[in-house]
């Protein structure tokens, strides 16, 4: 690695804890939880460590060198602190003394550092402020102040505990999620994501937007075992930005077709960027019933990128190329082959009753096994070891830190009540009427993820936001659900738009024009959430009668057609905006005698514009 050349000892030490954090996500997935306060504190020491050694590797700056070396010594301190007093706190009879809280405090300032380290500010400035209003709280004005939190009772839910930063969410990463991390890692090692990219293009090949409805295909395959939409860009964009270039489109659409479809890769299943498992945690509701719900749903997401990028096609003046001629050879169909039989081994495994850790551990076996038979030079290419290694790691690592950024924000949540203060606020602004609090609650979650990856996003809306929804008597998996789809949606809406910021610079495009483009292709998106509570039938396993799902699933299909075609008119049809804009709105937001009408209205709609079309073709 380039960081490393100049200092081969401290890339032999970033390659071990690499492996020693691999090991336990192994053995963690094989056997089991071993220890509680061992796995979830030494997994943050660990992953701290490999952050702050990767990040000496890249670093020239004494004065960052030496802030690095402060937070290696604070976050060893406080985690031996921990351990010196483990098994009085896990049987809660341990009293702080002053040097306990203070090395808690060092801990918290160590996980903010980190945090801010491995995906920026946002997400630590939001972890800063909440910590300060926990302390500080009870000065504030209005509703937001609290009865006051002592520094004692402070450290004790944060970091001696398993309330705060080695809560639930951590346990989730540490026994559950990391082995995907890890099989996502393989793939990549495995050049997998590469056949992706050419089988999505194999099969758009014959399509007027061509690489662009391929870049969706591909994104969307690879996006729902990725955890990030930001590193779902990075991984696929580079092959199909120029791509779609090339065919003629512009700059700023390629890099909003590529970073709309790569934060819709989490919200598909089975994977859904590994937010499945911790949905399911969370509510309680089985796996499978998650992935039944949001299959649909994820369907309609990408259907809606497919229609709004055939109707931008159809509005370019697109180079006219020899369709590409994309052939596989034995090896890359086998590839193909081993990404559906290892996401259907995880699907079977976990039908057949064993934990989501196993599954994924037998994904990753069957990746590795069928994998390396068919490529055995990989077995001795040292650099692409070296790249699995540390990337799994690294990103491992990172994800743990995050967790741990969201425990400080849950714990002082939780702490101080003002999450469900916030949230009783909304319902009193809305005063009961369903529309208004859902967009209130839309226009929030789509502010609080901003910046934050998927699964912190996913955690800290859904703490703060959930209550409100189920006030209002929407069902939990369909709560979750709407708060899963802006926190992602998140990814793509201006100004933070991380998704769309990182596909920019690949296509060289300005950030803020590509995010308002990705915003516009992935409209109905934003419009699905809302089918979740006024159709809710739309969501599959969750008990409403077959014949209600269809007539939904119709229902919403139909708007979001509408919805992505007024986003990109053809030339001189602009009255099929508000048009198409009304009918979808009233396929969804009304009762069914008006969904039905609107239905045959829209179809009406489309069948005229066809023919509209036709003619123009055979007179031109």
């Amino acid at each position: 690695m380039p960081e490393f050349k100049q200092n081969a000892y401290l890339g032999y030490v970033v390659t071990g804890l690499s492996l020693a954090i691999i090991g336990v996500v192994f053995y963690v997935s094989v056997f089991g939880v071993f220890s509680d306060s061992y796995l979830r504190v030494g997994m943050l020491l660990a992953g701290g460590l490999l952050i702050i050694l990767s990040s000496l590797g890249r670093t020239s700056g004494l004065l960052d060198k030496a802030l690095l070396c402060a937070v290696a010594i604070a976050l060893s301190l406080s985690v031996y602190q921990y351990f010196r007093a483990a098994e009085e706190i896990e049987t809660g009879l341990y009293f702080l003394t002053p040097t306990d809280i203070w090395m808690g405090f060092l801990g918290l300032f160590a996980v903010i550092e980190l945090t801010r380290r491995s995906v920026g500010l946002v997400m630590a400035v939001v972890a800063s402020i909440l910590l300060a209003y926990g302390a500080f709280g009870h000065l504030a004005p209005g509703f937001l102040r609290h009865a006051g939190i002592s520094s004692e009772e402070l450290m004790t839910v944060l970091w001696y505990s398993f309330d705060g930063v080695f809560g639930r969410p951590m346990a989730t990463v540490v026994s559950t999620i990391l082995i995907f991390i890890v099989f996502g890692s393989l793939l990549e090692l495995l050049a997998i994501d590469r056949v992706l990219v050419q089988l999505a293009m194999a099969a758009t090949g014959r399509m007027r937007s061509g690489p662009a409805a391929a870049a969706t295909v591909a994104s969307g395959l690879f996006g729902t075992i990725s955890g990030s939409a930001v590193a779902n860009v990075v991984g696929t964009g580079v092959i199909t930005i120029p791509l779609i270039k090339k065919r003629g489109f512009s700059p700023r659409f390629a890099a909003a077709v590529e970073s709309a479809a790569s934060s819709g890769g989490q919200i598909t299943p089975p994977i859904m960027g590994a937010v499945a498992f911790i949905m399911a945690d969370v509510t309680n509701v089985p796996y499978l019933t998650i992935c039944a719900a949001a299959a649909v749903p994820a369907l309609l997401y990408y259907g809606g990128l497919f229609v709004a990028i055939s109707s931008a096609a159809r509005n370019m003046d697109l180079a006219e190329e020899p369709r590409p001629k994309i052939s596989f050879n034995w090896r890359e169909l086998v590839q193909i082959g081993i990404f559906v039989l290892s996401l259907a081994g995880i699907v079977v495994t976990m039908v057949g009753g064993s934990s989501p850790a196993y599954a994924g551990f037998v994904g990753v076996a069957l990746a590795a096994v069928l994998g390396f038979a068919v490529r055995p030079d990989l077995l001795t290419d040292g650099q692409a070891w070296l790249r699995f290694i540390r990337s799994a790691g690294l990103i491992s690592a990172q994800l743990v830190v995050i967790v741990g950024a969201v425990g400080i924000v849950i714990g002082v949540l939780n702490l101080t009540g003002v999450g469900l203060r916030f949230a009783s606020l909304l319902s009193g602004l809305a005063e009961d009427q369903m529309i208004l609090s859902l967009i209130l609650m839309a226009i929030a979650c789509l502010l609080l993820g901003m910046g934050m990856p998927t699964v912190p996003a996913y955690l800290i809306i859904v703490l703060v936001m959930g209550p409100s929804l189920q006030k209002l008597g929407v069902p939990i998996v369909h709560t979750h659900m709407f708060v899963l789809y802006f926190g992602v949606l998140s990814a793509i809406t201006p100004p933070v738009a991380l998704a769309a910021f990182a596909a920019a610079p690949i296509a060289g495009s300005s950030p803020m024009p590509t995010a308002l483009e990705a915003s516009r292709l992935a409209l109905p998106g934003f419009v699905i959430p809302f089918a979740f509570v006024y159709q809710p039938a739309l969501l599959l396993g969750t008990g409403f009668h077959w014949a209600e799902s269809v007539q939904a699933i119709l229902f919403v299909l139909l708007a979001t057609i509408l919805i992505s075609r007024a986003c990109y008119p053809r030339r001189g049809k602009g009255y099929m905006v508000p048009v198409g804009l009304a009918l979808a709105v009233a396929l969804i937001f009304f009762g069914p005698t008006i969904s039905w009408i609107a239905t045959v209205a829209g179809i009406g709609l489309m069948y005229f514009d066809r023919l509209d079309l036709t003619i123009q073709d055979q007179t031109s």
